[in-house]
């Protein structure tokens, strides 16, 4: 995979970011919500960086209020057996987001222009499925199932503890951007990795895999 200068790892797009609109059942997408292009870092080796254009431009800043909430710093899903230490990204100088080092695939990272995890909206939770020649932290994500947990760990020390109410896999061509991205009426969680088939030819993943779960009251 392509490596962008400055960048501590390589990438590859995730077709998941929205421009303002409407997700299913009619709920308005937070103010130009993470109107950007998602790039997972690992999960396409030898693959071109694709040409940049309309999606990929500039893209405005999420609408995301302000928070009283301290960064998160764990994240742990017992289904599959992953605990790891949060780091947190933002965007690149293209305004797609980064993901931690390739280097480190152990290693999760929440994307801090989404909401904090027990706020409200969706707040994104970012890891590689494999990465340096092991698996990623997120390698068995697509185990999850409806009804498993997940734990996040707020930077108070309380563990939030979120309940998953659907999983998916899909081609990065049909990435369910307002499902993912849209803004909910409660504390969610959305959990994004590579997934699927490894096509040699392309040089990477062909899907997503991404686990949607809420707090718990």
């Amino acid at each position: 995979m392509s490596r962008r200068a400055g960048s501590t790892g390589s990438s590859r797009r995730l077709r998941g970011c929205a421009t303002t609109g409407t997700a299913p059942g009619g709920r308005a997408a937070s103010a130009a919500a993470l109107a950007c292009l998602v790039l997972v870092s690992g999960c396409a080796p030898g693959a071109p960086t694709p040409p940049t254009g309309a999606a990929s431009a500039v893209a405005a800043e999420a609408g995301v209020p302000p928070t009283s909430r301290r960064p998160p710093v764990g994240v742990e899903i017992p289904r599959i057996s992953a605990r790891s230490p949060l780091t947190e990204v933002g965007r690149n100088p293209d305004r797609s987001v980064e993901m931690p080092p390739i280097g480190t695939p152990m290693r999760a990272a929440w994307f801090r222009h989404s909401p904090v995890p027990g706020d409200t909206g969706p707040a994104v939770v970012l890891g590689h499925v494999d990465g340096a020649g092991q698996p990623g932290i997120f390698h068995r994500l697509r185990e999850v199932v409806i009804g498993d947990h997940v734990l996040v760990e707020d930077g108070d020390g309380k563990s939030l503890e979120f309940t998953v109410y659907r999983t998916q896999q899909v081609a990065e061509a049909s990435f369910p951007t307002d499902d993912v991205y849209a803004a909910t009426p409660g504390p969610e969680l959305r959990l994004i990795t590579c997934g699927g088939v490894f096509d040699h030819g392309a040089g990477g993943h062909l899907d997503n895999t991404i686990v949607y779960a809420r707090l718990d009251s």
